[in-house]
This record gives structure tokens, sequence and C-alpha cells, in this order.
């Protein structure tokens, strides 16, 4: 899952909500130096990538895209299901996603001295290209995947991907809809 679920599966404080986000974030960094709660976050981050990569479902969604994505299909999906969770957010997350996505950006202001340094960087341009909303339209997609592809290690155009999701759309929102509420009982059982 990307950065959307990740934050909903935490305790919804705000330090477990920015762990779960750091997961992302923390290679190379010393977790030992992060409040108790943001450490939690980057533990349960891990073990929900963890159930997600082994997942069938998972694992049928990256079997649709095109053969060209193969390297990224990891994170295509990752991505895609996010779309879907934002799509139908409150009922899935419990409130509104506007509500969920205000209360991540302040927090991410709030805690911005207590974030691992990718992160830091990283969490003004979140706020500003409003990265959890975009995830709802496929414009949105094309720009938080465009952002993608410039961090990547080689010359790739994830944006051109959001086609692939447009010609499988039922099938993959059907494979989230099997995947995320054992994903949900999965998080809830993580001992942190």
């Amino acid at each position: 899952m990307n950065y959307l679920a990740h934050m909903l599966l935490s305790d919804g404080t705000p330090e477990a909500l920015l762990g779960n986000l750091a997961g992302d974030f923390v290679r190379g960094v010393d977790v030992s130096t992060m409040t108790p709660a943001m450490q939690a976050g980057v533990k349960l981050h891990r073990a929900v990538d963890r159930f997600t990569d082994s997942h069938p479902a998972v694992q049928q969604s990256r079997a649709r895209l095109p053969q060209h994505w193969r390297h990224y299909r990891g994170v295509l999906v990752d991505v895609f299901y996010d779309h879907f969770l934002a799509r139908n957010f409150e009922a899935l997350g419990g409130e509104a996603l506007d509500t969920f996505a205000t209360r991540v950006y302040s927090a991410l202001n709030e805690h911005a001295e207590a974030l691992p340094p990718r992160l830091k960087r990283a969490a003004p341009i979140m706020i500003e290209r409003d990265w959890l909303r975009a995830y709802t339209h496929f414009e949105g997609l094309e720009i938080v995947l465009q952002g993608m592809s410039r961090r990547a290690r080689r010359d790739v155009a994830l944006h051109e991907s959001v086609g692939a999701l447009r010609q499988n759309y039922t099938e993959l929102r059907a494979d989230f809809e099997n995947f995320f509420p054992q994903l949900v009982q999965f998080a809830s059982r993580v001992s942190v």
C-alpha cells in the first residue's frame, strides 16, 4: 500500500500517522532515534508491506499490468490501491478524506523537526501538491506518479501507467476490494 493506506492503518495519533508514513523514508536512518510511537509506526509499515507483497490479490493485480511495467508493478499497484481507497475513503476510513488529509498535513507541520531527513524534504511538497486528495482522480494520480518518476533510479514515465489503470479498472478495483478488508484485519492484529 502507499501513503494513504499506511497512515489510515495507524492508531490515528499524529506520531503514529507519521511513523507509518516514515516507513518509506527511513532507509539508512537509525529508527531508534525516533519517538516510540514513530518507531511503532515504522514497524507496522514494514509488516503491512510484507503482508501486501505476498497477498494473492495484490499479486493478481500486478499480473494485470503490462509486461513493460515489470520493475514498477508493485509500486504502481500500491498507488492504484490508494486511489480506490481515496475514492471510497469515508466508508473505508470512517471519516471524510478532507478531514483526514488536513489532520495528516497538520501533523507533518507540527512534528517537522522529528521527521527523518527524506520525509522532512518531501513533506512540504506533499502538502503543497495535496498528494492525499490527489489520489481521488486520474489527473492527480498522474501528478503523483510524475513525482515518483523524478525520484526513480532510471528514466521512466510512471504517469503513463494510468492508462493501464483505466484499462483494468474494474478488475483492479475488485482485487482491492478483496484485499483491503483482510489488510485492515491483519494490521489490527500486529503488535507494535
